[in-house]
């Protein structure tokens, strides 16, 4: 049997000595008397190594773990990042672009692609017969990932077509404007549906704004999809349903539901209200801007929010410390222009689609399956029924 001195033993450990008695004390590590000194000790190498092993194991399943909540990346991207307060697209300013771009424009950016129209004939034309936005979105893309095909073995211009009739597809389904509308680009077309022409620049600028963001829930579930080899419209369908919780794309909701409790009894009384109820303010801060959401800033600099809203930023900033985020800015964008109640999570959606697809295009010219392992903290597993 191999033996260790104490110095090799911490070393290969990387523990305390009092680490190292204790797993002595336990039985974990066999030790004896030094021969050639007895009043020091040796220790079994195997049995170090064994533990050594596991302390590696343990802390990379850690590490792996935090990284899934707000830790570091789990993956390679150039899609886009935020770096210094700021979200970049390809290493562009988001807010810059914001001033001029439209979806058509960070689309072509982020997919590489020449030129990008969502005016191009959908996969199947269409809207599905449903009553919210949302739902006709998710029926239409499940009609089409049932019927396309996987994104393997395909050229990048074939892609980028589909991609293309994916997100006009799910315009067509939200929207619901006629053919004539669909010449237009993405923002007319909805300021034009929602009969607001005057919140098309400020559309603009939010469609832009929300394209992408890192690797947020709705991304990475649209990425898995596609490490498997799915349809860019099964990819699309992956980050919508991630996007509709209330925790991601749903909130501006809770933002809208704040400001119909201070319309009804005032500012101050509802954010008293909220917090007695152990609910934090909604739509204030975000942990990837901690000195405050660039991607609110200047959308809200585009309008002039209601006097409520004005309120609602001034109260809620006081009472959190922190500044409105993306999610009040949509909220309060759509009180200023009276768009319809769901304005948020369309613009959201039909934005971030531009985005999911981006990820669905990276990750298939990249061939890699995104597989976690889990860490079972279950029952012990058992060989036999009758246990």
């Amino acid at each position: 049997m191999a033996w260790m001195t104490a110095g090799e033993a911490l070393a290969a450990l990387g523990t305390r000595p009092q680490t190292l008695y204790a797993n002595v004390s336990r039985g974990r590590i066999e030790a004896k008397p030094d021969p050639a000194d007895p009043r020091r000790s040796l220790y079994s190498a195997a049995d170090v190594k064994r533990l050594a092993a596991r302390r590696r194991r343990l802390k990379s399943e850690t590490l792996a773990a935090d990284a899934i909540r707000w830790g570091d990346p789990v993956l390679s991207s150039a899609l886009s990042t935020v770096q210094r307060g700021r979200l970049f697209y390809r290493g562009r300013d988001a807010a810059a672009l914001a001033s001029h771009a439209t979806l058509e424009d960070v689309a072509a950016l982020l997919w590489r692609a020449p030129t990008v129209g969502f005016s191009r004939e959908p996969l199947k034309r269409g809207a599905p017969d449903a009553e919210t936005p949302i739902t006709r979105a998710f029926l239409a893309l499940s009609a089409l990932a049932g019927a396309a095909l996987p994104t393997l073995g395909r050229s990048e211009s074939a892609l980028h077509a589909e991609a293309c009739a994916v997100v006009s597809a799910m315009a067509d389904a939200m929207l619901r404007d006629d053919a004539r509308a669909r010449r237009r680009s993405l923002h007319e077309r909805i300021a034009a549906a929602w009969a607001k022409p005057k919140a098309a620049d400020p559309i603009r600028r939010a469609l832009v704004l929300l394209a992408d963001h890192d690797l947020n829930a709705s991304t990475f579930a649209a990425r898995v999809a596609a490490s498997t080899g799915a349809s860019l419209a099964a990819c699309a369908l992956s980050g919508l349903a991630t996007l509709t919780g209330p925790r991601h794309g749903g909130a501006s909701a809770a933002a809208q539901a704040f400001a119909a409790s201070a319309a009804r009894d005032g500012v101050g009384e509802a954010v008293r209200a909220w917090l007695a109820q152990g609910r934090a303010i909604p739509a204030f801060g975000h942990r990837l801007y901690p000195d405050g959401d660039a991607r609110a800033a200047a959308l809200m600099d585009s309008f002039t929010p209601t006097p409520l809203f004005a309120e609602l930023a001034e109260a809620g900033a006081a009472a959190t410390g922190e500044k409105p985020n993306i999610d009040f800015a949509l909220a309060a964008m759509t009180a200023s222009f009276k768009l319809p109640r769901e304005a948020p999570m369309v613009l959201f959606a039909l934005s971030r689609c531009a985005g999911w697809l981006a990820h669905a295009l990276e990750q298939a010219a990249n061939g890699d399956l995104i597989r976690p392992r889990a860490r079972y903290v279950g029952p012990p597993p058992s060989l036999s029924d009758r246990d």
